[in-house]
């Protein structure tokens, strides 16, 4: 041990050293006898892969090492003060002849141990453990020792412990390995483990012997600590070395080893690594029988329940086990003793059997020191087993990934079919298992886990062939007959994970099973198998382990997300088939009939003066509806709009009847009328001043005159609001500005049908710009945009010049005219006016009722029914707070829309007369009632006199 060591080689410095007596040779010959000893049973390591040995997901406290201070070294050295004293006084044999020991006359000091000093810095270079020197009080040690003195010299001994300890390949204490500071692990182990009173000399430069006790330490640990990362995959033959070195020390008649696993539960069980067996060299048989088995694994379960050493001297007299005479005539003295890892939990048990002692071979009971001594190496393996688990978790981790990454990956892309994605899937994983067949079963859709007749509609079917270092994968052809669904039933019933293996005379068979689940209803679709674990050594199967249940319920997530994707697919696939229908059906019913659209074709289109369209009082109320449409055409013919765009007339007749034909004709105002009203007013504005046309292009004139005409298609007869509250499927969809959005869908649904393609004399730049321009303009027809965007064209409208030339500003302007010519109706003559401001509020009144039966509220001012008779004095908040601003900034900016404005204050004046005349009735009703009430009040007071 290093740390000890260096405290042995102050004292050295420091005492007074005599040249002492060299070993003798038959001493040394003794010590160099090897004994040949048949090596344990190993077996399997399924344990290898149970939840214990997995990597922790929290962050370690502590390291070896870390708070250790000098009191607990000297509180470890006072509690095993005969191992303390045994190691010294072999050192002190090794190093003088002297049989007594002194006293040390004073404290070791650093000064005087310079080549000491060298040794601990080049030790603590060469490993990053936080166990260093510095933990160790050396003067405390040096006070509880004797002095040494060597055959050799300071500086001889120093040179040679730095050779062997610096230069070799197997320093005590690596960096990767840590271990508790409850239990400081020592290499040193007695030669003899009755720990003799005579001291034994050893050869301070033996590198390498069969037994413990060297300078340099414990052979077997150092060669361990030092290449403990070249037992990785080979941990069988790492506990076989153990019990093998083990063995030598103790010398028993037999010994085994058991690793522990855990079970699903949590639950802690032994699996046999090491079997029990004897060495070959005893006279007495090799093989136990069953009851020795029995009760070696009796007292194992008794070491890991209490995770304490168990030495019975005098096994049967020992009252916790009965024992057969059989038993009792082998099995004499046992030592058992608990491996643990770095969180001091039992990782396994190692079991020695009847201690054989003296030349003959005597038997005897197991010592303390044996007991430290098996103590000590089990530390040791159970801290090199936990770094090699965690290197092989890593490295399974680093493999997992990768499979989630290429499964990832095949799930992204799209796939002919279902089967042939689960097929590449399932793939994937097959080559990290080393699984020779992989089954996917899927259930009937009709399949219950509680019916009894459970069975699958068909299997997707992998098999392997290892081709040298690659593997190549093919998907056979398998009817549902052909293969054996019993576990996948297991597995469907249970809705859990099934593990199993199989051996029997002629073949091995592993497998695993694991259900399929979707994430959302939580029933099991699917079945995933694996069949036959390859052995990567040899050709031989072996069990799936934990990481291959993960790796296949990885699998089974992925496979559920390509479940609910197929099936997302083909409900997608439906239902766009479904609107592809619905879409046929609506352009077949709403496009005019062939009779209708060649009537209008072949008719005579009045001129824009006999039809007053020119007129901001133009009125729609009294045309016929033949003439209506007829208007339209007359405002797109007058605005040079077929000529430039090459509209083909047809196309334009049925367009403009298959707009009317998408409004309500039962919605009160929001119809037919009030879209030709709307566009009758964007083309009186743009007719009536050439500014207009100068400012727009004959893209955005086509624009507006598209979108007023189409800015209220298919209107329900309710607001936004009242749409937003039902959770409509039209708020679904859009979210806000739900009706103007499937206005402008709508109107682009008659754009694109057949016959109606009014557009299609476009190029592609042109085409996508108009649309663009009609959604806008659509858009802006939502009261809650204008009153957002009217500040800053109120702002724009006050500066002495606006050039226009910007897009935003059109942009805004366009919203504005498209909000103007909306409204327009509060601008038409009286008789107009006050007739649509009934249909308005018969409307609104109709959405106050439903509001007031579905939501149990009261509607708004507007549209509460009670409200009926301050119908005057709410056309006046509307026109004070909303119509007149706008048609006042308009007018300002172009004078040719005035008209507009004049109608608007016409309006309010005979609306605010109508108000005032209601308040001088309701003032009268109300004189009327105080006089009655006063003159009923007299008559009864003259009534009392």
């Amino acid at each position: 041990m290093p740390c000890l060591l260096s405290e042995a080689l102050e004292s050295m410095e420091s005492g007074s050293g005599t040249p002492g007596a060299s070993l003798d040779a038959g001493s040394r010959k003794s010590l160099r006898t090897e004994t040949v000893r048949e090596r344990p049973m190993v077996q399997g390591m399924g344990w290898f892969f149970s939840p214990l040995w997995t990597p922790r997901s929290k962050s370690r406290s502590k390291t070896f090492g870390e708070g250790m201070r000098s009191d607990q070294v000297k509180a470890w050295l006072d509690d095993h003060s005969d191992f303390t004293r045994a190691y010294f006084l072999r050192r002190a044999s090794a190093m003088s002849p002297q049989p007594e020991m002194s006293p040390l006359p004073r404290r070791v000091s650093r000064s005087s141990s310079e080549h000491s000093g060298l040794v601990m810095k080049a030790l603590h270079r060469r490993s990053s453990s936080p166990t260093t020197s510095s933990h160790l009080n050396s003067s405390s040690l040096t006070d509880r020792t004797k002095s040494l003195t060597s055959n050799l010299s300071s500086r001889e001994w120093v040179d040679q412990f730095c050779q062997d300890a610096l230069g070799s390949h197997r320093p005590c204490f690596p960096s990767h390995f840590s271990c508790s500071p409850c239990h400081p692990l020592s290499p040193i182990c007695p030669c003899s483990p009755d720990v003799p009173q005579s001291p034994q000399l050893l050869t301070p430069t033996a590198t390498k012997t069969t037994v413990c006790g060297s300078g340099e330490g414990c052979p077997w640990m150092m060669e361990l600590l030092g290449g403990g990362l070249q037992w990785m995959g080979s941990v069988a033959e790492l506990c076989q070395e153990a019990v093998v070195h083990i063995g030598e020390l103790l010398a028993p008649e037999g010994s085994c080893l058991s690793l522990v696993r855990k079970d699903c539960g949590g639950r802690s069980t032994l699996e046999e690594v090491v079997a029990l067996t004897s060495p070959g060299r005893l006279s007495e048989g090799n093989l136990y029988s069953n009851a020795h088995l029995e009760l070696v694994k009796s007292i194992m379960g008794c070491v890991l329940a209490t995770g304490s050493p168990m030495n019975l001297r005098d096994t049967p007299e020992d009252p916790r086990f009965n024992l057969h005479i059989d038993q009792s005539s082998k099995i004499r003295s046992v030592l058992g003793v608990p491996m643990k890892n770095h969180w001091r939990e039992v990782v396994g048990v190692v079991v020695m059997i009847n201690k054989r002692s003296g030349c003959d071979g005597s038997p005897s009971g197991f010592t303390n020191m044996d007991e430290k001594v098996m103590s000590n190496h089990m530390d040791v393996l159970g801290m090199v087993l936990d770094n090699v688990q965690l290197y092989e978790s890593s490295r399974q981790e680093a493999k997992r990934s990768q499979a989630l990454i290429e499964m990832a990956q095949v799930l992204s892309k799209e796939h002919q079919s279902f089967e042939v994605l689960l097929s590449k899937m399932a793939a994937t994983i097959m080559p990290f298992t080393h699984a020779q067949y992989c089954t996917i079963f899927i259930p009937s859709k009709q399949t219950s886990v509680t019916e009894d007749n459970i069975s699958f509609s068909r299997v997707i079917h992998l098999e392997c062939e290892e081709l040298g270092s690659t593997c190549q994968i093919y998907r056979r052809e398998r009817d549902i007959s052909d293969i054996d669904p019993t576990y996948a039933l297991q597995t469907l019933m249970a809705m859990e994970t099934l593990n199993m293996s199989k051996t029997s005379e002629e073949s091995v068979m592993s497998l695993i099973c694991c259900p399929v689940r979707n994430e959302r209803s939580e029933n099991v679709i699917a079945v995933c198998q694996l069949m036959n674990k390859q052995s990567r050594d040899s050709d031989e199967m072996e069990a799936f382990n934990r990481y291959d249940e993960r790796l296949l319920e990885d699998l089974a997530v992925y496979c559920g997300l390509a479940l609910q994707y197929a099936q997302a697919v083909q409900i997608t696939e439906e239902r766009r088939a479904s609107i592809e229908v619905t879409q046929e059906v609506l352009a077949y019913h709403i496009t005019a009939a062939e009779e209708e659209i060649q009537a209008l074709q072949e008719a005579m289109i009045p001129s824009g003066e006999s039809l007053n369209i020119f007129d901001f009082h133009f009125s729609g109320f009294g045309l016929p509806d033949d003439l209506t449409t007829q208007a339209t055409i007359r405002m797109f013919l007058d605005l040079n709009l077929v000529q430039d765009f090459n509209i083909d007339y047809k196309s334009l007749c049925q367009w403009v009847l298959t707009v009317k034909r998408g409004y309500r004709n039962r919605v009160p105002y929001h119809n037919w009328n009030h879209a030709l009203s709307t566009a009758q007013s964007m083309f009186a504005m743009l007719m009536a001043t050439g500014q207009l046309q100068t400012i727009f292009s004959r893209l955005e004139i086509l624009a507006l005159m598209i979108a007023t005409l189409n800015h209220d298609l298919d209107h329900r007869g309710v607001n936004n609001s009242y749409i937003e509250r039902t959770q409509q499927p039209l708020a679904q969809l859009y979210g806000h500005s739900s009706l103007e959005n499937h206005h402008y869908n709508l109107c682009l649904f008659i754009l694109n049908n057949t016959g109606s393609q009014i557009l299609s004399g476009l190029s592609t730049e042109d085409h996508k710009t108009v649309l663009h321009l009609i959604k806008r303009a659509i858009l802006a027809t939502d009261l809650t945009v204008y009153m957002e965007r009217r500040k800053e064209f109120f702002s724009l409208a006050k500066k002495k010049r606006v050039s226009w030339k910007s897009e935003k500003q059109r942009d805004l302007l366009r919203s504005m005219l498209m909000t103007a010519s909306d409204l327009s109706a509060i601008t038409k003559p009286w008789p107009e006016q006050r007739r649509i401001a009934n249909l308005v509020a018969k409307e609104f009144f109709a959405q106050g009722d439903k509001e007031r039966e579905q939501f149990k509220i009261e509607p708004i001012d507007v549209m509460n029914r009670e409200n009926s008779t301050r119908l005057p004095n709410m056309q006046v908040e509307y026109i004070d707070e909303i119509c007149y601003p706008l048609y006042k900034t308009v007018s300002g900016l172009f004078n040719s829309c005035s008209p507009l404005l004049s109608g608007c204050k016409k309006n309010r004046e005979n609306w605010l007369q109508l108000a005032e005349e209601a308040e001088e009735d309701n003032n009268e009703n109300s004189s009327t009632v105080t006089f009655e009430t006063h003159k009923s009040i007299d008559e009864e007071t003259q009534t009392e006199e």
